[in-house]
């Protein structure tokens, strides 16, 4: 049931007509007792109206409800973009009896074109209409973010004292400043909002932010967290606990959105490991992520390593390139920054791939999720707006 899982929460998706098929409005309410809202969003200086307005909204710490629609992003629509998610915001919040302050928008599709008012706005109406608890529900607004997806994508975790639900949407266009991607996240734990938002940056620091499909960072790119106190036992959760399942749903939200990457033919774990900090494991496997050549050697089933090592040593992470080493898949094709074991050992006929890099420079170490770069992807992006 994901979203709607959790105690205090419903949920709604419906077709209002603003992309060609499927569902395209989808509304998730709060219902309390609690309102404690979190939210992150991209860094991408060119933010969309949503972006904006949620990030206003959001800042007091409180959310009733969320308004997400796909077939348009409303980025880069001037005022009147503005104008417009401000609109759907009152609009629903009229129609659910709230504040249009605490009702946050979100928006996914094609940037530079205004959306179709005279449908989303009847839309956000049917979709108040068609709120229910039920698993159908959650499953109707997991569907109606959908936009390149070609599966919805949905998450749970549960303890003392808390359920945990998700949904998110993104195949295209994921990179961090935080991994167009959105997600929303519900639990009926009894927090605050501080605690929430803490939790929630940890969370996405370690999950969406590591999502790296193809480098391009989105302008609608946003994550809530919503936590209406409603659990049975609430209040009688163990803090770490709550930390650690969000995390899980984070990560396994952001795993299925690279496993659906538009056109990929492998899903690619790049971890680094012997790194002086944290940090610069991350760099050194994100420099890896967004090499061209190391994604299409993937997609032709080449283990070429001196693609990874060519990458590295791009960054500024500390390592002696005559100590790295590198395996792909379990076989270690490069020791001592030369030829390791033999490359023909390397299957890469399944869809995972499994990439480590030690740079032997520290104790700590980062995992990026990645995709190969297909023809399928090429082809996709080149016609995504005709």
């Amino acid at each position: 049931m994901t979203v709607t899982l959790p105690e205090g929460f419903r949920a709604a998706g419906v077709t209002a007509g603003l992309k060609s098929a499927g569902r395209d409005i989808a509304l998730i309410v709060n219902d309390g007792p609690l309102h404690a809202a979190a939210a992150t969003f991209t860094s991408n200086r060119v933010a969309a109206a949503p972006v904006l307005w949620s990030a206003q909204a959001v800042s007091d710490g409180r959310a009733d409800a969320v308004v997400l629609n796909s077939g348009g992003a409303n980025a880069c629509t001037g005022p009147e973009g503005f104008a417009d998610t401000h609109r759907t915001a009152e609009h629903a919040a009229q129609a659910l009896g709230l504040s249009a302050q605490d009702v946050l928008v979100c928006s996914t599709g094609l940037i530079g074109q205004r959306l179709r008012m005279d449908l989303l706005l009847p839309g956000v109406e049917a979709a108040v209409a068609e709120l229910g608890e039920d698993e159908g529900s959650a499953l109707a607004a997991a569907e109606a973010i959908r936009t390149t997806d070609t599966v919805a994508k949905t998450a749970q975790a549960s303890g003392r004292g808390f359920t945990i639900g998700g949904i998110a949407k993104g195949a295209g266009m994921l990179a961090p400043g935080m991994a167009t991607m959105l997600a929303v996240i519900t639990t009926d734990a009894e927090l605050d909002p501080s605690t929430l938002d803490a939790a929630l940056r940890e969370a996405v620091r370690v999950s969406f932010d590591r999502a790296d499909s193809d480098g391009c960072m989105s302008t609608n790119d946003t994550v809530v967290a919503m936590a209406s106190g409603a659990h049975p036992e609430a209040g009688a959760h163990d803090e770490e606990e709550f930390r650690a399942a969000l995390t899980e749903v984070c990560r396994d939200l952001a795993a299925q959105l690279i496993a659906d990457a538009e056109g990929a033919a492998h899903e690619i774990a790049i971890t680094t490991i012997g790194a002086a900090t944290e940090e610069q494991a991350e760099t050194a496997g994100r420099a890896v992520a967004r090499s061209n050549l190391f994604k299409t050697a993937i997609f032709g089933g080449d283990p070429n390593w001196g693609r990874i090592l060519a990458a590295v040593g791009t960054t500024d992470v500390e390592f002696d390139p005559s100590t790295i080493d590198v395996a792909v898949n379990g076989v270690w094709i490069c020791r001592a920054g030369g030829i390791g074991e033999d490359r023909s050992g390397v299957d890469l006929s399944e869809r995972r791939v499994e990439v480590t890099i030690d740079l032997k420079s520290g104790e700590a170490e980062a995992t990026i999720l990645t995709n190969d770069l297909t023809h399928d992807y090429v082809h996709e992006n080149s016609a995504y707006s005709t």
